[in-house]
């Protein structure tokens, strides 16, 4: 599971018996002494006579040339050496890694415990299962301005991006915070406040009131290698200025979140969230924000937030408090392996059109379900993330270029970028409470039944006709295309539908255990999937 890092110890004992310990070393000796004696044994001989060859014999099988193996004579010189130093690191970025500890006024009641039954429950269950604020921290709340009481709630990490007091941090450690303390190396201690926060990309930016503070480098991710060495600061269950350290295991991971991750095997645990990820010349590079864990702890894969991309949404929290993205209304999916067998494309790239929003600048500018887009702006769209990116990245009014693949070319399609709104349910278009059709249909060889759309269905569609989807077996081919109740079918196997009839005739034309296209509306989006009919 993928996890957030927002806010025990075990030690493992070796023991070993000296009696047994000795003889195994016994034994291996033994061992290699008999596989030497077997290897005297075997030798050629070292005098000048030839051995006589062997009789040929038709038994005996004919003798393999030795694969060659590119083995060098003298020892090679080691590509890596020694191990690196991190203390000229910590130094330099130590001080400007900061402890934020996150904080919840709670009412008091006339009994003297705080809040409702439950909450006293969940403050009882904290004390005796939580984990415990390290030394110097405040183990019972502090009064709050309405006479109530401050509990703190959750510890995390950041780090200070300006002399001034701006400081970097994940937007998850601030989320629900009635108020932040931050502490510095140094042991001083702000009141905060958040600036702004991004929820997509998990960036929040905090202020205290101070100056001359220490200001980390900012570093550049292009630069970042897989294998290299980094080094993470922050406050894993609540231990403040802990260094740990590891190497890059991937760059641009997708993690679902649409942003191209930073994957390494530094050890980041609850309270790191926020802190940041350090290369070897002292700068900062990603902010901590996710883990991968079974437990909750640490297993040796952690996510970090490239700082390139942390610094665009930040100068934005900063400028006006949120951030402004762009979007041209299409919903999106992976090119698999069936999807560029069909298209004719060579390589699995580019972001498959599965949707297109009524409206939608992507539908103004032509472009269609089932179109791969391959590249924005001149940009290739080598992962179907960096799509979402991209446009996010671009101004809304903007005028920008894509390249769609359809039907085996390519085409430049202009489009003007629109503004990114607030995630909003689309209007379904399953009306008539669901009730059987007339004219319905079970089409076995997709798991699905179908019927006729209504008169209203139909003009919402603006005359494209279609069938509708009443039921979907689970387990069957239109279920693992995506399909649902509701949903209209347009089109299939490139032969667009009218009826029911006229679907159940295209369905029966299409070739068995091999994937075909099928354009669907839900809502608002026309969209597009592969579906696999069962053997008939």
């Amino acid at each position: 599971m993928l996890s957030r890092s927002r806010s025990s110890s075990a030690s493992d004992s070796f023991a070993a018996s000296r009696t047994h310990s000795g003889t195994w070393r016994m034994t291996a000796a033994a061992t290699v002494a008999v596989m030497l004696a077997a290897g005297v044994a075997g030798c050629k001989p070292t005098t000048n006579e030839k051995p006589a060859a062997p009789a040929a014999s038709a038994s005996q099988p004919l003798a393999t040339p030795p694969i060659a193996i590119n083995q060098s004579s003298a020892p090679a010189a080691p590509l890596v050496a020694g191990l690196p130093d991190f203390t000229p690191l910590v130094d330099r970025v130590g001080p400007s890694v900061v402890n934020i500890r996150t904080m919840e006024n709670v009412r008091t009641s006339r009994l003297g415990g705080s809040g409702t039954p439950e909450e006293q429950m969940e403050e009882l269950l904290r004390k005796f299962f939580g984990v415990p604020l390290p030394d110097g921290h405040p183990r019972r709340g502090s009064p709050a301005p309405d006479g109530g009481e401050e509990r703190p709630t959750g510890v995390g990490s950041g780090f200070i991006l300006s002399a001034d007091g701006y400081i970097m941090t994940n937007a998850h450690v601030v989320d629900g915070a009635d108020d932040l303390l931050v502490t510095l190396p140094d042991k001083r201690e702000f009141r905060a406040k958040v600036v702004g926060k991004d929820v997509r990309t998990d960036v929040a930016v905090v202020k205290i009131e101070g100056k001359d503070l220490p200001a980390v480098r900012i570093g550049k991710v292009d630069t970042l290698k897989v294998g290299q060495w980094v080094m993470a600061i922050g406050s894993p269950y609540g231990l403040e200025n802990t260094v740990t350290a590891g190497i890059v295991s991937a760059m641009q991971r997708d993690t679902g979140d649409y942003l191209p991750f930073i994957q390494t095997d530094v050890a980041i645990n609850p309270g790191n969230s926020g802190g940041p990820l350090i290369n070897m010349q002292g700068e900062v590079v990603g902010i901590n924000s996710q883990i991968y864990s079974l437990s909750g702890g640490f297993m040796g894969i952690s996510f970090s937030i490239p700082i390139d991309e942390a610094v665009r949404i930040a100068d934005q929290l900063r400028a006006t408090g949120t951030v402004t993205r762009g979007r041209i209304g299409v919903q999106i999916g992976t090119v698999g392996k069936d999807v560029a067998e069909s298209m004719g494309l060579g390589k699995e790239e580019g972001a498959l059109v599965r949707g297109v929003e009524s409206g939608s600048p992507a539908e103004k500018a032509g472009v269609q379900p089932g179109d791969i887009i391959t590249k924005f702006n001149g940009s290739t769209i080598a992962r179907t993330s960096d799509l979402p990116r991209l446009v996010g990245e671009t101004k809304p009014g903007t005028e920008a270029t894509i390249t769609v693949l359809r039907n085996g070319s390519s085409k430049d399609l202009a489009i003007t970028i629109a503004k990114a709104e607030d995630d909003a349910t689309p209007r379904s278009l399953l009306g008539q409470n669901g009730e059987k059709l007339p004219g319905a249909a079970a089409i076995k060889s997709l798991g699905l039944n179908v019927a006729e759309i209504s008169a209203q269905q139909r003009q919402q569609l603006r005359g494209k006709g279609g069938v509708l989807v009443q039921e979907v077996e689970a387990g069957s081919p239109a279920e693992r295309a995506g399909l649902a109740q509701g949903d209209i079918i347009l089109a299939i196997g490139n032969q667009q539908v009218d009826n029911v009839a006229g679907f159940s005739a295209a369905v029966g034309k299409l070739p068995p255990n091999r994937a075909s296209s099928l354009l669907f509306q839900r809502g608002e989006f026309a969209q597009f999937t592969m579906i696999r009919p069962a053997a008939r």
